[in-house]
């Protein structure tokens, strides 16, 4: 991806106090979701700033339209790429993310042009890298990786969006996700 000219955004993501008032209150407002609870997500490898500290995170992953939308809560007061921005009680806008296919590539693309790679990590078999762009778009951007495994779950994702109904709670726990439940043949 690194040779072509656009990179589309496919997720908004915010900092919010708790994923949980934010789930719902998006579900509420605009019809979003339903949003994927991911509790205290623990990458395989981790850094922040050239150090191998990781705070305690949770996201919330949900759909409204064609855009994903992604809520953090920090647990701790660690140093982050969300406390960079945020201390705590403070909520907002954090950062827009795009995929890519080429991740070395791309993350070369924009340490050449100058922007400091703030955050790198590798979680669920993909790469993403955190750029701080606050000077660019008043936030950080994200790329990650996109390989099939991921792709398939954010199509599944979007589904659950396009399907949902009003009465449909606003969110769901990662480990309660189920993809597709066989049948026996007649």
């Amino acid at each position: 991806m690194s040779g072509s000219s656009t990179r589309p955004l496919f997720q908004h993501a915010y900092f919010v106090n708790s994923i949980d008032d934010a789930a719902r209150k998006w579900s509420d407002a605009f019809g979003a979701g339903p949003f994927c609870m991911v509790r205290h997500h623990h990458c395989d490898e981790f850094t922040y700033r050239g150090t191998k500290e990781e705070a305690d995170v949770s996201y919330a992953f949900g759909y409204l339209g064609e855009q994903m939308i992604q809520f953090i809560e920090q647990h701790d007061e660690k140093a982050s790429i969300y406390r960079d921005m945020y201390p705590e009680g403070g909520e907002g806008f954090h950062h827009i993310a795009y995929l890519v296919s080429d991740f070395a590539g791309e993350r070369q693309r924009w340490l050449d042009m100058g922007y400091e790679l703030a955050t790198e990590l590798y979680a669920d078999e993909v790469n993403a890298a955190y750029f701080d762009t606050r000077t660019l778009n008043g936030g950080f951007t994200e790329i990650h990786g996109d390989p099939p495994h991921i792709l398939g779950l954010f199509a599944h994702w979007k589904r659950l969006h396009e399907m949902r109904k009003e009465s449909d709670p606003p969110s769901y726990e990662m480990e309660d996700l189920s993809f597709y439940e066989r049948a026996s043949l007649i």
